[in-house]
């Protein structure tokens, strides 16, 4: 048996800097991982260029049962923190829309600098290891097909049930139901949304376009791009919503947000134009999609012949076009999890489970889901440095 202060299970980025921080101290560390490779949803991320942090972090960009939760790691790690440990180890990076911070190069660079660091810290690492059980007597046992090891820690960086084409599975989960720690409900989120049969029908022929939309559910709008697919509707605003959205919900899509559509629609009106409806509104969104969508809520005439009426309904339906998808793309193709371990089952300052002693979680498997745009990665580095600190 091999003992040591602490074994991580999961070698992803809360795992890896929580090792860091961890070894730093002088803690002996051992990080397990069931993949081949260290960090492999970093290597997706963001294209393979990894979006590593957002420098407008702040609490308001993450759902949780408990929306307070995250504000202390936030405040102890933020993203001038890990900007300044890629400038240490010469990581150049860039600043794109809406505070995206990315690597310039590859993600590759992320890898090797965490790798740098696991080495500078002493910490040992074993993958391709699968976790057989784990017990508590006093002391953490992990039994895998590589050994038995022990620990007076015991780190669970496991990820959530998201991408399982990069190692996600739930096996976060299953320990803390062992440990008889609460789940909350898990869904995926950031995930495409699939059409009703019936749009389907009429949408499915659109695959590849993309508009410039405001997307509403619920009390919450994103602005960004909405990409129809082969079976429902993509894009970085649709994704965003697909987090607050539930089986049953609406969405509401602003085909035109910022343009008042009305007032030109009554300029051209005004004008005597002749133009055809569905010709003017083809200048300002694709035409495909205008085809189908003024074949299903207008009866297309010359602008002139429309009443003031008239004009203001198609108006009202370009802002407010009504879509009630059927369900999710599901976790094969979801950016993260939304749900996991519930937060009062942990200490907001340590990650450390409040009834059971030397038991901590960090990243993904926390109820704690970040929106899109370099959040989630940041909670996956603020977690698991905070139990750094302590684990």
């Amino acid at each position: 048996m091999t003992e040591k202060d602490v074994i991580i299970i999961g070698a992803g980025a809360s795992g890896m800097i929580c090792a860091i921080e961890s070894g730093k101290r002088g803690r002996s560390v051992l990080v397990l991982d069931h993949t081949d490779k260290t960090g492999k949803k970093i290597r997706i991320s963001g294209g393979g260029r990894c979006n590593f942090t957002n420098i407008n972090i702040s609490p308001s960009n993450y759902l949780s049962n408990n929306p307070h939760f995250c504000k202390s790691a936030l405040s102890r790690f933020t993203p001038d923190d890990i900007t300044a440990l890629l400038e240490k180890h010469g990581v150049e990076y860039e600043e794109r829309e809406r505070g995206q911070l990315f690597c310039a190069k590859s993600s590759e660079e992320i890898i090797r600098m965490l790798q740098k660091e696991i080495n500078g810290a002493g910490v040992n690492m074993i993958l391709n290891c699968q976790i057989l059980g784990v017990e508590k007597a006093g002391t953490y046992t992990v039994s895998t097909d590589q050994g038995i090891f022990e620990s007076e820690s015991l780190v669970i960086a496991t990820g959530g049930l998201s991408y399982p084409q990069s190692g996600a599975s739930g096996t976060g989960y299953m320990l803390a139901e062992q440990f008889g720690l609460k789940i909350t409900g898990l869904r995926p989120a950031l995930v495409p949304l699939i059409f009703s049969p019936q749009d389907m029908e009429i949408f499915g022929e659109l695959s590849g376009i993309s508009i410039d939309a405001a997307v509403k559910c619920k009390n919450m709008t994103f602005r960004g791009n909405i990409l129809f697919t082969h079976r429902g509707l993509s894009g970085p605003a649709i994704l965003q919503i697909s987090s607050y959205w539930k089986e049953g919900d609406t969405v509401v899509i602003d085909l035109l947000p910022g343009t008042d559509i009305y007032g030109i629609l009554v300029a051209r009106q005004q004008s005597k134009s002749k133009i055809e409806m569905h010709n003017l509104l083809s200048e300002y969104l694709p035409s495909r999609f205008v085809k189908i969508w003024s074949f299903l809520n207008l009866q297309s005439k010359p602008v002139n012949q429309y009443n003031e009426k008239e004009l203001r309904s198609i108006a009202h339906k370009i802002h407010n076009w009504e879509v009630k998808p059927e369900s999710t793309e599901g976790f094969k193709t979801a950016e993260v999890t939304l749900g996991g371990v519930d937060t009062d089952e942990l200490s907001s300052r340590t990650m450390e489970s409040r009834r059971i002693k030397g038991l901590y979680f960090t990243g993904e498997v926390i109820d704690v889901t970040g929106w899109l745009g370099g959040y989630n990665l940041h909670w996956a580095w603020a977690s698991g440095f905070v139990a750094g600190q302590y684990a």
